[in-house]
Parts: C-alpha cells; structure tokens; sequence
C-alpha cells in the first residue's frame, strides 16, 4: 500500500471522528507483514485526553504485533502530531511517519519541534509531510468553522 492509499484510510477515519463531534483527525498503522490499523480521534467519545489518533492507533498495532516495540511500522496521519503523539512514535519505535498537513499550533514534527528526529533520543523516524495536505487541512477548517457557526469552543 503506498502513502496515498493509505492516507485515504486515515481520512475516512478522520470524517468518522467528525461525525462523532471529535477533531477530524484519522491514523492508519501499517505493519511489516501487511498488517492495517486504522483509528480516529477518541477524545470526545472517550473523554480521554490521550486518546488521540496515534495513541489510539498505536495501541490497536502493539496489541496486534504483540507487543510494544513496533519496528518496521509506518503511522500515516492527517495531522502533523503533537508533542504526546510524536514522543509516543518514537517510544514505539516505529520506522516510518507519514502526515498530511502541519500544525502550526501544536505540531511536534516540524513546526514547533524536531521529536521524531531529534538525535538526542534514542529513535528517530524517517518522515514524509505532505501527503493529501490540502484535503487533511480541509476537513479541519469545515470542522471548526461549523463549530464557530454552533457557537461551541
């Protein structure tokens, strides 16, 4: 599967967690033996504050694989993670991240931070920015400009 089949799976995940009322984030883990793990913000749906696509993502894939250490998986999401979700994928150890559009307000790959390559840590990813930019960045402007238009935060 390559990175645009895939982000259309983490898009679709991402339009379910809207029609939930969550922030349209989606995540699909795709694993060395053609393993696929979608997910979708949970956070409204699970009051969860650590339920993020890539946490939920990353747990689906370890109980999976088997275990925690995910070497040899790629994390293609919509957003460019945040700091929690970019700590989480190099804990994981995972090879690969792929990602839609950046976060200029949180995001920890390229916008405010470097965490999936500082060499500081113990893992660095290789990662891909990009894909699909406009239709991930799409569906979060739809998103909250009808959550201003309702009046809600």
């Amino acid at each position: 599967m390559n990175d645009s089949d895939a982000m259309s799976i983490a898009l679709a995940e991402a339009d379910a967690a809207a029609l939930a009322g969550d922030v349209p984030v989606g995540a699909v883990m795709l694993g060395p033996a053609g393993e696929i793990v979608g997910a979708r913000n949970l956070r409204e749906v699970e009051q969860d504050p650590t339920a993020h696509a890539e946490v939920v993502a990353l747990r689906a894939a370890a109980k999976l694989n088997g275990h925690w250490r995910l070497t040899g998986w790629t994390c293609v999401v919509t957003l460019e993670p945040c700091p929690m979700c970019a700590g989480a994928l190099v804990n994981a150890r995972v090879d690969r991240l792929v990602y839609g559009c950046r976060d200029p307000k949180a995001g920890a790959i390229h916008s405010l931070f470097s965490i999936a390559t500082d060499p500081r840590l113990n893992h660095r990813l290789e990662v891909i920015d990009g894909v699909e930019a406009e239709a991930c960045a799409q569906r979060l402007r739809d998103f909250f400009a009808a959550r201003r238009r309702e009046g809600k935060k």
